[in-house]
Parts: C-alpha cells; structure tokens; sequence
C-alpha cells in the first residue's frame, strides 16, 4: 500500500492469449480499461497501449504504485512478452511487479476451488486451490468434477481482477513475476549441428 494509507494505483496487463489487455485501479476502482483483439505484434502494441490508458486516466507512469501481470498458463511467446515488460517497468520506476495466474483470477471471480484454463490440442490446465500445489495439464475436462472455466469470463474481466489481487498482495513479499508453464515448449532445439570453428 501506498505509505499514506490510500489505495494504491496499479496497472495490470496480460498478453497470454490472442490480445493485449491493460487496466488501471486506483481508488479501489477500475478507473480505465483496454483490450485488443490481436493474433500477433503484442510486443510492439502493450507499451503504446497502456500509455493510451494511463493519458486516458490522467495518470502518469510516476503515480504508480505496482504493476500486476499476467503470468499464464497461456501462449508461451505472449506471457515472456507481458512478464518482461512487467519486470523491466518495476525496475524503471522503482516499484513492485505482482505476478498473477489465470487460474487465480478464474477462481475469484468464479468463487470455485477447482479452475481449468483451456490448453492446445483439446487439453485443459486444472488448478485446484483446496488440494494442490501447482497445476497439471490434463487431456480433457473430469466429468465428475464442478469446474470453473477461464472462458467463463472476458479478458476485461481477468485483468481487472489481476489488479485487484495484487493490490490485496502488495505488503505481501513475493518474487519477481515469472511465467507459469504447466507444459514444456512445442518447439525443440534444432538438431542440426552446429557450423565448425574457422582457425
């Protein structure tokens, strides 16, 4: 929290799917709020974007008191992206980077323990708050299990929840944010040798 006991004003963003979305708390409200649809070139949009947002709110980089990311389970280039702005924001204006998942985010805003957040190829990463320690991927949906789905709920609405959450977490000490992935790469190293050393 701010040292004055006001409620802090953080910017939160996600890239971990097909678009970039930002928002701004301040006040204990969502004061501004952005997303765009986007298959690539989120590298190249986030920062301009939420520049747009804060002009928007009449906020200044400097009036920031955290930033809240999302870290995943998602695409693996667009969560690098997200956490690496994140990182490099928090050390540039000297203020808390607050990483939070998809699954936490699914989880309050549903009100359930037990989250799924789809995955490629038909599969679902499933999170649940009252029995595990970290997420697993699975080939499908448990038939027999209550689920709350990711889908369930706009990307405006995970965002926002992202800034709230680290608000609730911001005296809380926590690493740098650090993206969540449940399942290795699909892409692998090449197994081309590599070009001889010229003497």
């Amino acid at each position: 929290m701010p040292s004055d006991g006001t409620d802090p004003t953080i910017l939160s963003f996600d890239t971990s799917a097909a678009h970039c979305a930002a928002a701004l708390l301040r006040g204990g409200q969502i004061v501004a709020q952005r997303v765009e649809e986007l298959g690539r070139g989120q590298a190249e949009r986030l920062i301009p974007l939420l520049e747009e947002l804060l002009t928007e709110a009449c906020t200044e980089w400097k009036d920031l008191d955290a930033i809240a990311v999302g870290i995943g389970p998602g695409n693996f280039t667009g969560i690098r992206i997200s956490v690496s702005a994140a990182r490099g924001l928090a050390m540039a204006l000297d203020i808390p980077a607050i990483g939070v998942s998809l699954l936490d985010t699914t989880q309050f805003l549903s009100g359930q323990a037990q989250t799924a957040v789809p995955a490629p190829r038909g599969q679902f990463y499933l999170m649940d708050f009252d029995t595990q320690a970290a997420p697993v991927i699975a080939p499908g949906l448990p038939r027999d299990a209550s689920l709350a789905l990711s889908t369930e709920h706009s990307a405006a609405d995970h965002v926002a929840m992202m800034a709230r959450l680290a608000a609730q977490r911001l005296d809380k000490p926590a690493p740098s944010p650090a993206p969540l992935y449940v399942r290795p790469a699909d892409a692998a190293p090449s197994r081309d040798l590599p070009p001889p050393l010229l003497d």
